[in-house]
């Protein structure tokens, strides 16, 4: 995609992670069909379409990248099962930019799911596994990568080992605790809720501000805080942090951005959790 978002001194382009598709109740838990199927289509079998767009964030003080996509190690049976749309391009989205991989200073996960984590690692030309941005320190939180590490049973099958394939705590992975800067005007900060690590990305640059929640706010379908999916392992918290997160992003008149929608990338929202200004793909 080559659509640019320019957030105070923030470049700011969506990159083809991949698309796919999953069942419309998992995806909306306890909503009924009736009222979710009125923000968000579904095919006759009940399924729904999400994409995965990495955000590229080019800063005066390096360039990050916030979730990776689905990567390129997808088995047969797998692409078969999630519906596989569009495929993984960011080394090819970048060089579009005119970028390659070794121009990305940062990566910033929000958590482990395989649909957010499966790019930080790829498969190279003679297929063997290996870092997509082998130059780039990667950011999580603590509580996440211990996660990872020790996956209860619900996770393991979210969490899959060969994402994480050459991650070194000190030297390419940075674990935060609770709250930190990664370059001057994009913060993370702890969310939970959708996993025990969950992390939120805020921005500031110029006066603006943006915010990334991950799947704490897929896409426009979840501005009201009570919507949330069934893979939220803690639906309370989910619900709490949203409802603090629009409260603070209203105050600040914030920007949020999108990983999972393929047609609004960013949308600011009033009081009520209604779109009032957006920024849709082209």
């Amino acid at each position: 995609m080559t659509t640019t978002f320019t957030l105070g001194d923030f470049q700011i382009n969506w990159l083809q992670g991949g698309s796919f598709e999953i069942d419309g109740g998992s995806m909306f838990g306890v909503v009924p069909k009736v009222l979710w199927r009125r923000k968000w289509p579904c095919t006759d079998d009940n399924y729904v379409a999400l994409a995965d767009l990495a955000i590229l964030v080019r800063t005066p003080h390096g360039n990050v990248v916030i979730e990776t996509g689905l990567g390129n190690k997808l088995s047969d049976k797998q692409k078969e099962i999630f519906r596989l749309g569009a495929p993984w391009d960011l080394p090819a989205e970048l060089d579009r930019l005119g970028l390659t991989r070794d121009d990305i200073h940062h990566v910033i996960l929000t958590h482990g799911d395989f649909d957010h984590a499966g790019g930080i690692t790829m498969h190279n030309e003679t297929g063997e596994v290996e870092l997509t941005f082998p130059m780039a320190m990667h950011h999580m939180q603590q509580k996440e990568w211990r996660d990872i590490r020790h996956p209860n049973r619900r996770s393991a099958s979210t969490y899959w080992p060969v994402n994480f394939q050459g991650l070194e705590e000190g030297r390419n992975l940075n674990l935060i605790n609770g709250e930190a800067d990664i370059v001057p005007g994009i913060r993370c900060r702890l969310s939970g809720g959708h996993t025990r690590g969950h992390q939120v990305v805020w921005f500031h640059s110029v006066g603006q501000v943006g915010l990334h929640c991950g799947d704490l706010l897929p896409n426009t379908a979840y501005t009201n805080p009570l919507w949330i999916t069934a893979y939220d392992n803690f639906p309370l918290d989910s619900v709490a942090a949203k409802e603090e997160i629009f409260k603070e992003a209203t105050a600040r008149d914030a920007w949020f951005l999108f990983y999972h929608d393929p047609h609004t990338l960013a949308c600011k929202l009033d009081e009520q959790g209604k779109v009032r200004q957006a920024f849709a793909a082209v």
